[in-house]
């Protein structure tokens, strides 16, 4: 009896497994097929369609490297616009690029600097420019470096549309700074613009 017992175990155990073979190749020829007709590209989606704000800042956003801040997190996710103070000391800026970038932007915007408090941030929908490929700050000067002719800072659009980290996007700010500032302002650079 236990010999019949085991014989017929052996039996279910063959018979499971050749149903899971047969399932298994099932799937892979089905698979197949799928790959074979309809082949998966390994790319980045495609970037969503370009939206655009116009926004105005208010707050304590004066000399606490608000604009500095805006370019570099426009440099971390690519996006083109401009900053700067408006009338009144109200930063004025536009975004455009990927809206889901756009959103993060605005985010860490709304955020401030370590120094700016009470920050209002208001959004409008802007017009798409398809021609602007930079984000410029318009007349920069830093309090912290004592430098008080003003520059304007321009970073250009990176032709692969990825976003990069914050320490990336800090070192081309630094970039911009050495390669835009002149004669003593350029001796004012710290160690850590350097």
């Amino acid at each position: 009896m236990c010999h019949d017992q085991h014989a017929d175990k052996s039996k279910v155990n063959r018979t499971a497994l050749n149903r899971r073979n047969i399932v298994l190749g099932f799937i892979f020829a089905c698979a197949s097929t799928i790959v074979t007709t309809n082949p998966v590209r390994l790319v980045h989606a495609a970037p969503q369609q370009k939206q655009a704000i116009s926004a105005t800042v208010t707050g304590n956003d004066q000399k606490v490297g608000f604009r500095a801040m805006v370019m570099k997190r426009a440099i971390e996710y690519n996006l083109a616009g401009f900053a700067k103070n408006g009338k009144n000391k109200i930063v004025q800026l536009t975004l455009q690029g990927d809206a889901d970038r756009l959103g993060l932007a605005v985010a860490a915007i709304r955020e401030g600097t370590k120094k700016s408090s009470d920050i209002d941030v208001i959004t409008t929908q802007a017009t798409v420019d398809p021609a602007l490929s930079t984000f410029t700050i318009i007349e920069w000067t830093s309090t912290s470096r004592n430098i008080t002719t003003p520059y304007t800072l321009v970073f250009k659009l990176r032709a692969n549309d990825e976003v990069i980290s914050k320490a990336e996007a800090k070192r081309v700010w630094h970039e911009i700074l050495r390669t835009t500032l002149k004669g003593d302002d350029l001796q004012k650079l710290g160690d850590d613009d350097k």
